[in-house]
């Protein structure tokens, strides 16, 4: 068994950092069906901003709000503003085909690739 690349958002940029919130990271429903995440999936977020990494879960936000949103601790890693890379691994005996897409800066689906 290997822990394979599934789903990756790339180049989405953070539309709220809320400290205060209970972990995780909210991001629009839309964007999760398009790659293939699942509420309560483990994803971990990279920063092209800071170069921060973490590792959280996945929230659904509200449909086609372009909302990606970092919750909790993370928060004090990764800020509202910064550019991230959201990516979600498998865990499979055989290969498995990714869906990975890139989003404009309102985290709007731009094309997969």
């Amino acid at each position: 068994m290997r822990e394979l690349l599934q789903s990756k958002i790339h180049k989405a940029t953070v539309t709220e950092a809320d400290v205060s919130y209970i972990g995780s990271v909210t991001i629009d429903t839309d964007l999760l069906d398009r790659i293939d995440l699942w509420p309560g999936q483990k994803v971990l977020i990279v920063s092209n901003t800071s170069g921060a990494r973490l590792e959280t879960y996945v929230i659904a936000g509200n449909r086609g709000t372009g909302e990606i949103c970092i919750n909790g601790a993370a928060a004090h890693l990764i800020k509202k503003g910064e550019e991230v890379i959201i990516i979600g691994f498998q865990v499979s005996d055989k290969p498995v085909e990714p869906k990975c897409i890139l989003v404009d800066e309102n985290n709007r689906f731009v094309k997969y690739l």
